[in-house]
């Protein structure tokens, strides 16, 4: 029983599936070393709190349920109505039925990094996806909430899967024939609403760093375009950037 040592033993845990979890805590359990007992109930905590995600994200499946009988049905979602620059992102995306990926969630709720591993799962395994963009001329010019509109038409164009039904976050969309299903909230509480929060989410993360490297004294990698401190007195000492909506710094110059 004592042939590995505790750094092996915890590498091989470490390393376990879900499924290969229940052999390695049976193997382990009448080990009478007490830092390999703490692995095996690591391993017991772990299996738990997977399948409480597993409960959770099956949860977030109600109104795909629901509505699945009328087809397709496809989550969307914007990001970026309140930031004093950049543009407004929208996503859209139909997941598969079977869809078996964890940690879904409102995008606001997760952290950068988990973001970031989700949207390559998502957009690996969703059967469509699309991203809209309204720039910062665009939203000055129509307002940001028509310009929010405008992403999301954008967003479910760029599907190259026709949905039947559009889960939207909160809102009905205006311009668009496809039934509708307004959801309050409805980034925590659809999967299909909250995987396309994280796919606008990272998408206008990325841009907003990359506006970064070419306007540094905004610190937009950091902010991403959120009214911070350090934003507003940087845009006070040097003026506005062309990806600034003038609409919304009207108070700051």
């Amino acid at each position: 029983m004592n042939a590995r040592s505790i750094g092996e033993i915890k590498n091989l845990m470490q390393a376990a599936s879900l499924e290969e979890l229940p052999a390695f805590i049976a193997f382990y359990e009448q080990d009478e070393r007490s830092s390999v007992q703490k692995l095996v109930e690591s391993a017991r905590k772990r299996i738990l709190a997977i399948e409480k995600e597993v409960a959770r994200t099956e949860a977030l499946k109600v109104y795909e349920r629901e509505y699945g009988h009328l087809g397709c049905v496809c989550g969307i979602d914007e990001v970026g109505r309140g930031p004093l620059a950049g543009p407004v992102v929208a996503g859209a995306v139909i997941l598969p039925e079977d869809c078996d990926i964890l940690y879904i969630n409102d995008s606001k709720q997760l952290s950068e990094k988990k973001r970031e591993e989700l949207y390559d799962i998502i957009t690996e395994k969703a059967v469509a996806w699309g991203i809209g963009y309204a720039t910062p001329e665009r939203i000055d010019e129509i307002n940001i909430l028509q310009a929010t509109y405008e992403a999301m038409r954008d967003a479910i164009n760029a599907l190259q899967v026709q949905p039947d039904v559009l889960l939207n976050d909160a809102v009905t969309i205006p311009g668009v024939d496809i039934p509708q299903v307004p959801i309050i909230k409805g980034d925590a509480k659809s999967i299909s609403i909250g995987a396309a929060s994280i796919i606008a989410k990272v998408t206008r993360d990325r841009l907003m760093v990359q506006y970064d490297s070419v306007f540094p004294e905004y610190e937009f990698a950091g902010n991403k375009g959120y009214g911070s401190a350090s934003h507003i007195n940087a845009l006070k000492k040097y003026g506005p950037t062309p990806i600034h909506r003038k609409s919304f710094i009207k108070n700051f110059l």
